[in-house]
């Protein structure tokens, strides 16, 4: 009888996960849908815009990505940049925070049922709380994105007047925050302002902070809250010391990450003509900081990503699919996905018989999604470029891998190749920013169907085989 309840229980939890699942696809699905709608009607484009371009750039702004096959600046009217404004909040929030918000505003009850999606779709260890958390994550995004668009306005307000300077200072900041990497400045990102820090340090602040992801932002806050009130009494240091496993993970691998990343810039583009080889040393710095930020799944660019180096196009690639942290408004497989086979890689080739990090044991059931995350990612991007190459044969591999990569990780960054492919490419490039979004693991279970099988909790006979 006892087997039977934790059985049944287990299904529960499969079942509500497969609900989870089909909210968050059919959502992200309607979504585009409406907004691709919208952006074909006249009243949102200043010239005819083919249904396709109207569909990709719901499908960009949606999940977040930046890819564009039209230049938004030219071709939408006010009408239109709201609608991609709020296309991006949308996407960059989640169907379910959107939702949730929703349901909250008009004074609906929370039941169980939709508490239970929340925790599944931020990956949350308790029932308790999900409103509190909700609630949590929509204030801190509006005071984010409120602090970027002060900022923005220091340079946007002078530039562009006060009306037009406020609008290009909140798209832009909401934008950057959501990881979209979509501007309406022009035809070349943010390059003009390469040497402009209030623009590149309002961005990187902004991505970043997305990147680290909404349950890191809540434990940091609580330590450095108990930090505050203990006046005192408390030691600095354990404001890092007792973070959870999770946020300790995110901060060393966003360190990490864009140490390496500025550092491997600088080092294969300070000469580069095309890039920053004209600036200063300092400007040199900053270009580089900022393209290992933006690589992150930002998607502005402020130098021009067709001038790279081969070297600086494998290097971008390799830091997009890595992406930010989970439950943040980040792409790629995560920060802490790579950590987990990096982890587990040294612990095999030190004899250990556990994954170990800051004195925990990592489960194995963790190891095994993250391989399992890693794969199917791989899968379905060699898939795409694979595609692509045979319907673009005229374009480079490398190329063709960099906007592919970008699409799946939903970064946005282009060596200004988007625009030219066929429709069929683009239609490739959409699958995989879609896929990017709503997460690898989410498409492949939709494929193989109800993940509620009979034979789930089955225990089979061990054998060995050789591996490597």
């Amino acid at each position: 009888m006892y087997g039977f309840y934790i059985d049944e229980d287990r299904r529960k939890a499969r079942r509500a996960k497969w609900n989870t699942v089909r909210i968050i696809s059919i959502g992200f699905f309607g979504v585009i849908l409406l907004g691709s709608l919208l952006l074909w009607l006249p009243f949102s484009n200043h010239q005819p815009i083919r249904y396709i371009d109207a569909l990709f750039t719901a499908v960009t702004c949606v999940c977040v990505t930046g890819l564009v096959t039209v230049v938004p600046a030219a071709q939408f009217t006010v009408a239109g940049k709201v609608i991609l404004l709020i296309l991006i909040q949308i996407g960059g929030l989640g169907i379910i925070a959107c939702t949730t918000a929703f349901l909250i505003l008009v004074g609906k009850r929370i039941n169980m049922k939709e508490r239970v999606v929340i925790q599944e779709a931020y990956g949350l260890s308790t029932l308790q709380g999900m409103i509190r958390f909700i609630e949590r994550v929509l204030w801190g995004t509006f005071l984010v994105e409120g602090i970027g668009a002060i900022g923005y306005s220091f340079q946007f307000i002078p530039e562009y007047g006060v009306a037009k300077g406020i609008f290009y200072s909140v798209f832009h900041s909401i934008s950057a925050f959501c990881n979209a990497g979509v501007d309406i400045l022009g035809d070349s990102s943010f390059t003009r302002y390469v040497n402009t820090p209030v623009i590149t340090i309002t961005t990187t602040m902004l991505v970043i902070l997305s990147g680290l992801g909404y349950p890191v932002w809540i434990d940091l806050a609580k330590n450095i809250k108990m930090t505050i009130q203990s006046k005192g009494k408390r030691p600095v240091g354990r404001t890092i010391t007792r973070l959870s496993l999770q946020s300790k993970i995110v901060l060393t691998m966003t360190l990490f990450l864009l140490t390496l990343g500025t550092l491997g810039f600088y080092l294969l583009e300070h000469h580069n003509p095309a890039t920053m080889g004209t600036l200063n040393a300092a400007g040199k710095f900053q270009a580089a900081f900022f393209q290992s930020v933006t690589t992150r799944t930002a998607g502005f660019a402020s130098i021009s990503q067709s001038g790279l180096t081969n070297g600086s196009k494998l290097l971008a690639c390799m830091l997009m699919i890595v992406g930010g942290s989970p439950a943040g408004t980040a792409g790629g497989i995560k920060t802490t996905t790579v950590a987990v086979l990096l982890l587990t890689a040294i612990s095999v080739l030190r004899g250990n018989k556990d994954t170990e990090c800051y004195g925990r044991k990592i489960t194995f059931e963790i190891i095994r999604v993250a391989i399992a995350i890693t794969l199917v990612t791989f899968v379905f991007w060699l898939f795409g470029v694979t595609v692509m190459t045979v319907i673009e044969p005229q374009q480079k591999v490398l190329d063709l891998m960099f906007e592919a990569t970008s699409a799946m990780a939903t970064v946005g960054l282009t060596v200004d190749l988007t625009p030219v492919l066929s429709d069929i490419s683009h239609v490739v490039l959409m699958l995989m920013m879609y896929i990017g979004r709503i997460g690898p693991m989410t498409m492949a279970l939709i494929f193989s169907g109800h993940v509620d099988k009979k034979n789930q909790f089955r225990t089979l006979p061990e054998a060995k085989i050789m591996v490597g």
